[in-house]
């Protein structure tokens, strides 16, 4: 489809391999990543592939900066999650619903299940906001959309306390 010479962090999607990222680019070819395929090399004239955000060539661009985009991407455009941890101090505990009816039965939960269903919340709260970001809608539906999911991140500030990083931690609406 297009035969300009296309960047490191370019997005693709390839009829047989599907969604990649190019994280390498060749004399002849490129490397790229596709997200089921691993890292696969594709000539620079193959033009059966749909360019999905073409990013330009530039003259040298070091590994560090094309690691960078890539992880950027990944976190960006993938239902991969990483590994949060939760705070030492709530390691092993439990969490105890107590009805204000005394005649009614408590109901205790494992902290760490509880943190895992929070940080499910938040890894899919990530995935529709890129899945908003790239979508077809247009910028002011996006920014509408956008308002709504820092104000549900601003709710889930209350369990902030439960994250052993800060940069782990829910950022609502920050006031000026």
């Amino acid at each position: 489809m297009n035969t300009d010479v296309l960047g490191i962090g370019s997005r693709i999607n390839h009829p047989a391999y599907g969604d990649g990222v190019i994280i390498r680019v060749h004399k002849a070819a490129y490397e790229v990543c596709f997200m089921k395929f691993g890292i696969k090399q594709v000539g620079k004239t193959y033009n059966q592939w749909e360019i999905i955000e073409a990013i330009p060539a530039e003259e040298e661009v070091t590994f560090n900066e094309a690691e960078k985009s890539l992880i950027k991407i990944l976190n960006a455009y993938s239902d991969i999650s990483q590994v949060i941890e939760l705070g030492e101090r709530w390691s092993d505990g439990q969490m105890i619903l107590k009805p204000g009816d005394d005649s009614l039965k408590s109901k205790e939960i494992p902290i760490e299940t509880f943190f895992h269903k929070i940080v499910m919340v938040r890894d899919r709260l990530r995935v529709m906001e890129q899945r908003i970001n790239s979508s077809k809608l247009n910028d002011e539906e996006k920014v509408n959309l956008q308002q709504y999911i820092t104000r549900i991140y601003g709710s889930l500030t209350t369990f902030n306390i439960l994250f052993k990083y800060k940069e782990d931690q829910f950022v609502g609406e920050k006031s000026e």
